[in-house]
């Protein structure tokens, strides 16, 4: 099966799936309410209490 280079075996350019490049999330720490942004794949831990328990804030997508 040959495939063309930047496609998967799905025929999907690697581009269309990940979305381009990991974006920070904004997390509100539980304990302390301070402000956090975690990347994907990165601990969620808060940055100045180390309490692991964080709130992601709401979007402001419109439907």
């Amino acid at each position: 099966m040959s495939s063309q280079p930047g496609q998967n075996s799905y025929g999907s350019t690697n581009a269309s799936f990940g979305g381009g490049p990991r974006q920070e999330m904004e997390y509100l720490c539980a304990d302390c309410g301070a402000k956090n942004e975690i990347k994907s794949r990165e601990p969620i831990r808060c940055r100045e209490c180390g309490h692991r328990i964080m709130y992601k804030k709401r979007t402001k997508r419109s439907t």
